[in-house]
């Protein structure tokens, strides 16, 4: 891939996103830290670098998800498949109660687990997000 189309995926990506990490929807703007781009299979799994193996993702999701691209499942104690934003409605498997994010599937339990979605800073965020109006993401 030359660096003038890397460019131009990474700009999808980043329109894709709307300024939010496609994992934990945290908007970028009150952050401190530059959000990634993840290859959501990463490169060690054989993920490419094409636009339906990307996403947007703060710091904090992109760390924990490293090269993972399953988890457990922590109500079935199974391994299933991580969260995949390109091809998986996150409505259909999130909601939100309040600041906390609730898993409705398997795919979106095991994600909240591994990725720590639900940590007290992460509900801080989303309290701040709330004072600018950035919070809940509208979808």
């Amino acid at each position: 891939m030359t660096k003038q189309s890397w460019a131009e995926t990474c700009r999808a990506v980043i329109a894709l996103a709307q300024e939010r990490c496609a994992c934990c929807r945290m908007h970028q703007s009150l952050q401190g830290a530059t959000f990634h781009i993840e290859h959501i299979i990463p490169h060690s799994e054989n993920g490419t670098d094409l636009l339906e193996n990307l996403c947007w993702a703060c710091p904090g999701c992109n760390l924990h998800k490293a090269n993972r691209v399953t988890a457990v499942d922590p109500f079935t104690g199974e391994q299933v498949s991580l969260f995949h934003p390109q091809q998986q409605k996150w409505s259909e498997h999130f909601q939100w109660n309040g600041t906390e994010l609730v898993g409705l599937t398997p795919i979106a339990r095991a994600t909240i687990s591994v990725l720590q979605l639900n940590s007290k800073r992460r509900q801080r965020v989303r309290e701040a997000e709330q004072l600018f109006q950035l919070f809940p993401p509208i979808d």
